[in-house]
């Protein structure tokens, strides 16, 4: 997405990437897909508008998906994605030395990825997503953001990676320079501006994770205003004045200026729709959906076992039977299911100590399924309400404003 000075949407583009694949717990994907998918939304995106206007560039991606590069940011392997579940064994190693405030907790965690991978001579770099693009952007690796590197270790209260990291032989040098999301890294290369049709003084700003960017794209600012991802995953967050952590649930904070976002995410989402039916088919049947008559069908959706919030456990089993022959019933019972996760989390975090949302927004594909948010309307009892934007790429497009106005230049 490119936005003006005034934050006004002014361009968009979309590329789809392949599925990662998955074998059992194991979910990975090759890192170049990313970039193929860079380069070709540039390409899309940037004849919408001059191209020579662009300023600043900001990137969010998936919290939580790790790999190893070399020192000049060449993949060792595949990335292991957010929900690769096989690292069991290094989050109990974890569970054994870090504090429970910690978001590195559990095997989704990025920190148990960098621990199951064993990093050889030839690693110089543990890197996110949303890092890896910015170091093909700009040739400057080992920097990442602070949303990014909760679940990697990062102490966000103390600003540092914590001393409990030696306990389990980390290698520091693996450990990348952590910035406040919006702060700038550095211009693009020329070589690649020239490449992409950019100009040479772009400035690549530090981005965040995906639901972090939907969170800021929908406007939600106070205390109590809550906003739910919709997407592959559920990713649930509220606003509070402190942090909470706790790892028995899933359940972690991230800085969002002088307050915090405290939610977790659970693996529950789009993905399980895909994996039943196709784009086409969900739109065709979304219309026949009928939200004020529940199907009665208690599901708990996952493509796999194991569920990190609202409840964490590595071995909970989906509940996706008995399947009713009607696709419909079918598709809404999934729904209802999902709608019940939302409820369930926004409870629990309420029990930690958060405020119970006053209202929820909704970042998304799923937040087009109007038959959706009415099931979810009932059983939140708050209002749902409209997101200024609904992407996260809007999210890092304000990000990319924010680090380009912090250098003082005028924005064309």
């Amino acid at each position: 997405m490119a936005i003006d000075a005034d934050g006004r949407l002014q361009a968009q583009a979309a590329i789809a990437l392949p599925a990662p694949l998955r074998q059992g717990a194991r979910a990975e994907q090759a890192p170049e897909l990313w970039w193929r998918g860079v380069a070709d939304c540039l390409a899309a995106l940037l004849p919408q508008i001059s191209a020579k206007a662009v300023r600043a560039i900001a990137v969010d991606g998936t919290s939580g998906t790790l790999l190893l590069v070399d020192t000049d940011g060449e993949p060792l392997g595949p990335a292991l994605m957010y929900n690769d579940g096989r690292s069991q064994a290094e989050a109990q190693r974890i569970a054994a030395v870090a504090p429970r405030e910690s978001a590195a907790h559990g095997a989704s965690a990025a920190l148990a990825k960098l621990l199951h991978l064993k990093p050889g001579a030839a690693a110089r770099y543990a890197v996110h997503q949303a890092d890896w693009v910015v170091g093909r952007l700009t040739g400057h690796w080992g920097v990442s953001d602070e949303n990014n590197c909760l679940k990697l270790g990062f102490d966000a209260i103390r600003k540092q990676w914590p001393d409990w990291l030696d306990a389990l032989g980390i290698d520091r040098r693996l450990l990348p320079k952590v910035l406040f999301p919006g702060t700038p890294v550095a211009s693009i290369k020329p070589t690649l501006a020239a490449e992409l049709g950019l100009p040479p003084e772009t400035l690549i700003v530090a981005g965040t994770t995906d639901s972090t960017a939907a969170f800021i794209a929908t406007g939600a600012s106070r205390i109590g205003e809550a906003v739910t991802s919709l997407g592959s995953s559920l990713v649930m967050k509220v606003i509070a004045d402190r942090p909470i952590f706790s790892p028995d649930h899933g359940v972690y904070s991230q800085p969002l200026g002088e307050r915090w976002l405290v939610g977790g995410g659970s693996n529950s989402g789009g993905a399980v729709l895909l994996h039943f039916f196709n784009r086409q088919q969900l739109d065709a049947m979304t219309p026949a959906l009928n939200p004020e008559r529940p199907t009665g069908l208690d599901y708990y959706p996952l493509l796999t076992p194991g569920e990190r919030f609202p409840i964490a456990d590595a071995r909970l089993q989906a509940r996706l039977t008995p399947r009713p022959e009607d696709d419909v019933t079918f598709f809404q019972a999934m729904l209802e299911g999902m709608a019940r996760i939302e409820q369930q989390g926004y409870q629990l975090l309420a029990e930690l100590g958060a405020p119970y949302p006053v209202s929820v927004r909704s970042a998304g594909g799923g937040s087009r399924n109007p038959a959706w948010t009415t099931i979810r309307q009932h059983l939140l009892g708050v209002p749902l309400l409209e997101a200024e934007q609904q992407e996260a790429a809007y999210g890092s497009a304000l990000l990319a404003r924010q680090g380009f106005l912090s250098q003082g230049i005028d924005v064309l």
